[in-house]
């Protein structure tokens, strides 16, 4: 005898397979549909794999570099892109305190890292971000570390314009104290805040419909710079 349970399909259903005997034929489709969605999203994931191969060569000789010490910080990668932090190293300081003038020493860690991020401008935008300490800033130039870590992205920026970037595909942005990696509660925190990241965006920033992207160069060698921060007030040691 058939058992009823409220709301269940009885045994004796023709639309429930007895053991031993053939599924209905909707589950033989559903079953079929289940497999052509695992395919698709399988092939989605190796071709998104394949065209960010380039950005797995790059997150790797970065990881080298600092393996060997070259360089100071983080490599991550997301669905988003790729972020490489660059962080200061003992007495090496990307900028001089309360100033948005790059260093020699940061010179040298752009002449590291150059040829990676330009092999990777082919193809995608890189936003600069620059990001300080919570030591708070207040002179003629800076109201806040807001402005200060502004200039500094755009510091970054020029620097890579002067060696022939594309200029469409670089942007500047500040984020000040607001984003820090560490508590800024002690010198050596407050030292790997003190920061610029680069960020390789999966998607670069669409061009006009019907308009070809223009390839155009950087300024010429010699182009005016960021003044200096007059000295007032409180400022953010670096």
């Amino acid at each position: 005898m058939a058992v009823k349970v409220k709301g269940w399909i009885r045994e004796d259903d023709p639309r429930v397979a007895a053991v031993g005997h053939p599924a209905p034929p909707w589950m033989t489709a559903y079953a079929d549909l289940m497999t052509e969605l695992v395919c698709f999203f399988v092939i989605l994931y190796a071709l998104s794999a394949a065209l960010n191969k380039n950005m797995q060569e790059a997150k790797s000789q970065i990881e080298e570099m600092m393996q060997k010490g070259e360089l100071q910080g983080q490599v991550q990668m997301d669905k988003e892109g790729l972020r490489i932090t660059l962080e200061e190293q003992g007495s090496v300081a990307f900028f001089e305190s309360g100033r948005s003038e790059i260093t020699e020493e940061m010179k040298l860690k752009l002449e590291k890292i150059s040829p990676i991020l330009k092999n990777l401008s082919t193809k995608h935008d890189i936003v600069v971000e620059g990001h300080t300490d919570a030591v708070p800033i207040r002179t003629k130039q800076f109201a806040s570390n807001w402005e200060l870590s502004t200039a500094r992205a755009t510091s970054v920026v020029k620097h890579l314009l002067d060696i022939d970037f594309v200029p469409k595909r670089l942007s500047a942005v500040g984020y000040g104290e607001f984003h820090p990696s560490v508590p800024n509660d002690s010198p050596e925190n407050r030292q790997k805040n003190r920061r610029v990241v680069f960020f390789i965006k999966n998607n670069p920033y669409p061009d006009p419909p019907g308009m070809a992207a223009a390839q155009t160069t950087g300024p010429p060698a010699g182009s005016a710079q960021l003044p200096a921060a007059e000295g007032e007030g409180a400022t953010e040691r670096i």
